[in-house]
């Protein structure tokens, strides 16, 4: 649906028309309106052929990068994509790269960091196993593990991987960063660089994944590297799924090579039914809800990089086409 969202009377020449694509478009457009300096010509459509058909040459887009991705070829005057997620794996897999495209950090690392900390302390404090057999009716006594003075590392060492580290060090944690490069980075005690993987693994106590997907990430925790954790190692995955071999996890876990995992992020979501990860006992699956792209922190991003676009500055957060991030 086609509105106009005003808030003073200037020169619309100087804000470039907006087509927002998402299932939420009309709550984005409206956050959009509040925060919006001067008025801006918006079109809110909730699926990419409602916005296909109402597109009318604008340069300006902002949504969910799975929708875009479907119909962004025939929109040929597009020179700046806004996702409205962390990810833009959809926007990378096209061959397209004659327009900038910008993505969303520095927002996701609390909402992730209690989903984190949650399986965490869920596993040390076997809150599940007490639950099953409070519905047996049994008193279970044994007592809980802790965080403290535990190892934790993290595979990638961005805003969302710092947020992370910076919390752990609250629960007593050590904390290893992995990454590319292995720069140093803020809450980390060490980065290892990408040819460390196996040295990195070992003496984990928890090993989180929040890497982006890439060429270089692509089924980095196969079944070797998957060996160097200790047996009572617990793993969770936030950031994308090419980075685990699946097989290669159930089989860890099904030998009691793992003691646990929980993973938020699958190759095919929902998982099929026929899936063999349903029936792994010791695994958490959670669909997809570690971090969620609440308008109220997605927006800002957006209009921050809005106002720079109009006024012909440097855009933030800028993925890198070749990279992927």
């Amino acid at each position: 649906m086609s509105r106009l969202h005003k808030k003073t009377e200037i020169n619309m020449a100087d804000c470039p028309a907006c087509l927002i694509v998402s299932a939420n478009a009309e709550e984005l457009a409206e956050e959009v309106a509040r925060l919006a300096d001067s008025p801006i010509a918006i079109k809110a459509c909730t699926s990419a052929q409602q916005a296909l058909g109402e597109y009318t040459g604008e340069s300006v887009v902002f949504g969910n990068p799975s929708m875009i991705a479907e119909i962004l070829p025939e929109l040929t005057t597009v020179d700046w994509v806004q996702s409205s997620w962390a990810g833009v794996t959809p926007l990378l897999a096209l061959d397209r790269r004659d327009y900038v495209l910008t993505g969303i950090k520095g927002v996701f690392g609390p909402q992730i960091s209690e989903y984190v900390f949650a399986y965490l302390l869920a596993f040390e404090l076997r809150v599940l196993r007490r639950m099953n057999e409070q519905r047996e009716r049994r008193w279970f006594d044994p007592g809980s593990g802790t965080l403290y003075g535990k190892r934790l590392g993290i595979m990638g060492t961005g805003t969302i991987g710092q947020y992370i580290a910076r919390t752990a060090q609250a629960f007593g944690l050590t904390v290893t960063g992995f990454s590319r490069s292995g720069a140093p980075a803020d809450g980390f005690e060490k980065v290892m660089a990408q040819g460390r993987l196996h040295e990195f693994l070992g003496g984990i106590n928890y090993l989180i994944a929040a890497l982006p997907q890439t060429a270089l990430t692509d089924q980095l925790l196969d079944a070797a590297a998957l060996a160097q954790l200790p047996a009572h190692a617990y793993f969770i995955n936030i950031g994308r799924s090419n980075v685990v071999d699946d097989d290669a996890l159930i089989h860890a876990l099904q030998n009691d090579r793992l003691a646990g995992a929980a993973l938020d992020v699958f190759d095919e979501e929902p998982i099929p039914l026929d899936s063999p990860l349903w029936d792994v006992p010791n695994l958490s699956i959670t669909a997809h809800v570690a971090a969620t792209s609440h308008p109220s922190i997605i927006v800002p991003i957006f209009m921050h990089n809005y106002r720079c676009y109009t006024d012909k500055q440097a855009l933030q957060y800028v993925v890198d086409f070749a990279a992927g991030y």
